[in-house]
């Protein structure tokens, strides 16, 4: 785009938008170029709009449109796959000042937000009036509810209460060309027509801009009870995975960690972990006797090999077991100037065979890949640590994230838990949907956005 295109595209913007919502300073759109992927191309915007309606919104898209620019929808940019990252000359529409929670019905139990609202703050809102809003991705502090519906999110919690698609019942959308689309519903039930809503969510705003959901809400769980177990191999620590699920458990959180994420850990964190811990599964439970089903996996895990289990007594022990997982990445980080973090989701009874398998991809690649998981639904994170600096390194760090998610498809699982697919793992899509299903998905892509400007190059 040359400066006279861009200046009548800012022109024609500034027709229907307040001066505030409009940022040109190249320093400044620059900084809302990319989210928190690496390997990922990122363009320069020709102009950063936030608005704070759905009529700014359409607005938006009515001119981008009439110009063909595109359009990049975004949130808070914590994603983990490029989804977010601008095109040159594109328009980014920027979502974070919509952050208003616009209803929470205890009756209904539903909430009705805004994108821009922060997970954390709709958790807080809800919560004064006994409720729950369960997905909890780990960037639940900064990163919204567009974002989350954006890219289907997970979190800790997922193994008992589902993610992020389980709890969209209904959506207003901004269509391509500015209209305004309404999906789904408030009601507990609902099968009037196709299910569009469900179509959105992890969509990556490819389809359309999210402006306002009615989320699912829940009664708010007793206060968790945890347990840690160690383990001497990954493959009893799975074992132990399985047994938990085979006996019917329904634990609130069943988290593990490979050897080398505990060894990062007790670098940072001084944890005391032996160092012969080559696992250690934590688990939790939200029941009203989460003693009782803490003794039984108790028993499990150590049926299954367990070196030492360690049960909480209260809350507050709790806490500090758990501190623990949510220490992983920032410990990882430690250790290289660079990660890249996959996402390759297996079903629970391949878990032992995939982190076997990147283990003995780390090797090969000569490279430090640490893995925690959502060992109760199969979804790794394998971590690859890597000096960004070195050429090589870089290559073969690269290459090993395209062997976990080849290992993974060969496991029978998917390149992608929760973390979606945007720039980083589009080729890989194509290779897990097959050319029937990627034909339809482009379809579906053309009936919702013939000219191809929302968020384009992403996902395929």
């Amino acid at each position: 785009m040359d400066d006279l295109q861009a200046t009548h595209l800012v022109d024609r913007l500034r027709a229907g938008l307040p001066p505030e919502a409009l940022l040109t300073d190249p320093d400044v759109t620059a900084s809302y170029a990319r989210d928190m992927a690496g390997f990922c191309a990122a363009g320069a915007p020709a102009v950063v709009v936030l608005p704070r309606t759905v009529e700014q919104v359409r607005h938006v898209m009515r001119t981008a449109t009439a110009l063909r620019v595109p359009v990049v929808p975004q949130g808070a940019r914590t994603g983990l796959s490029g989804a977010a990252n601008a095109t040159d000359g594109c328009i980014v529409l920027s979502l974070t000042r919509m952050d208003r929670i616009l209803e929470v019905n205890p009756v209904d139990r539903v909430a009705v937000v805004e994108p821009g609202v922060v997970n954390a703050a709709l958790s807080r809102a809800v919560a004064a009036h006994g409720l729950h809003y369960p997905p909890d991705p780990s960037s639940w502090e900064t990163c919204t509810i567009g974002g989350n519906i954006g890219t289907a999110s997970g979190g800790l919690c997922c193994v008992k209460y589902g993610v992020t698609a389980e709890y969209v019942l209904g959506l207003d959308v901004v269509l391509a060309d500015g209209r305004l689309l309404s999906t789904g519903r408030r009601t507990a039930k609902g099968v009037a027509g196709y299910d569009l809503t469900r179509l959105f969510v992890g969509s990556e705003g490819s389809l359309g801009v999210v402006v306002r959901a009615v989320l699912a809400l829940r009664p708010k769980p007793p206060a968790q009870l945890a347990l840690a177990a160690e383990f001497a191999s990954t493959a009893e620590a799975c074992a132990a995975v399985c047994a938990i699920m085979e006996r019917g458990h329904t634990p609130s959180l069943l988290e593990l960690m490979d050897r080398t994420t505990l060894q990062a850990v007790n670098r940072l964190g001084n944890m005391g972990l032996p160092d012969t811990t080559a696992a250690l599964l934590l688990a939790a439970f939200d029941t009203p006797e989460p003693a009782a089903d803490l003794a039984a996996v108790a028993e499990l895990c150590t049926g299954a090999g367990a070196t030492q289990v360690v049960p909480a007594e209260d809350a507050a022990e709790s806490e500090l077991l758990l501190q623990a997982r949510r220490m992983s990445l920032p410990a990882l980080e430690t250790v290289s100037s660079a990660t890249m973090i996959d996402d390759v989701c297996v079903p629970r009874s391949r878990l032992a065979e995939m982190l076997d398998g990147t283990a003995a991809i780390a090797a090969e690649y000569g490279l430090t890949i640490g893995v925690c998981a959502h060992a109760g639904d199969g979804n790794t994170h394998p971590v690859v640590c890597f000096d960004q600096h070195d050429p090589d390194e870089t290559r073969r760090a690269r290459a090993s994230f395209d062997a976990v998610m080849a290992l993974g498809l060969e496991l029978g699982g998917t390149i992608t838990g929760e973390h979606g697919v945007g720039l980083l793992k589009k080729d890989w899509l194509a290779r897990e949907l097959g050319p029937v299903a990627l034909e339809l998905h482009q379809a579906v892509k053309h009936a919702f956005d013939p000219l191809g400007i929302l968020n384009p190059g992403k996902l395929f």
